[in-house]
């Protein structure tokens, strides 16, 4: 199958006026499409968010570090039957988000002819600075909708970890129904499946120099 290049995608200012003509949602499945015929490559800096093509923002340091620094805290406490990945896919009927973490049933080979979906994944984390508006809001609404379990949103601003639990999937606007907010003080529970496998020290996900 040919290569299809892809155009460089424009940056979208708070200026640009939003269409008023009909425009259409991609599906997940005219996604993946794109992705086999080469239109969207791994080096597109982009993700499938309720049908739109959403471009993903840059990391920072503080960001890259925190994400590596939860990714190493879960896999010390993991039982075996679970994985624990960082920015890859994850399907679900709308959507096809990256989460800066994730918690994934099995093991990686798996899923060699297809991405993990919300039946296979127990939590997933999203690292906030720049991004927190959309992880409080599009992000949440997809994982609600998805059923994901537990939602984890670290807040870089607030140096603090929402955590977000029991999606209620029906509605215009899916949500959690629980919500607790975590400080440096505090222990975090990792629950997995309605079951606490263990905690992790907020200070330990957080270091004070961020």
């Amino acid at each position: 199958m040919p290569t299809v290049a892809l155009p460089e995608l424009p940056t979208i200012e708070a200026s640009t006026t939003i269409p008023t003509e009909p425009i259409g949602r991609l599906s997940v499945e005219h996604y993946h499409a794109m992705t086999q015929a080469g239109i969207l490559t791994d080096d597109d800096p982009i993700e499938l968010l309720e049908g739109w093509l959403v471009v993903k923002m840059t990391k920072n340091p503080p960001r890259r570090v925190v994400t590596g620094l939860i990714r190493q805290a879960l896999e010390h406490i993991l039982s075996n039957g679970w994985y624990v990945d960082s920015q890859e896919p994850l399907t679900t009927n709308d959507s096809e988000p990256e989460p800066d973490v994730v918690v994934v049933r099995g093991e990686r080979l798996d899923y060699l002819d297809r991405h993990p979906g919300p039946k296979d994944v127990a939590l997933v984390v999203e690292v906030a600075d720049a991004t927190i508006k959309r992880d409080r809001g599009t992000k949440k609404r997809v994982y609600a909708r998805a059923g994901i379990a537990v939602y984890w949103l670290v807040n870089l601003v607030n140096q603090q970890i929402e955590v977000y639990t029991q999606p209620t999937q029906s509605g215009k606007q899916p949500d959690y129904k629980q919500h607790h907010i975590y400080h440096s003080s505090d222990m975090l529970p990792v629950i997995l499946n309605g079951t606490e496998i263990g905690q992790i020290a907020v200070r330990e996900l957080l270091p004070q120099k961020i």
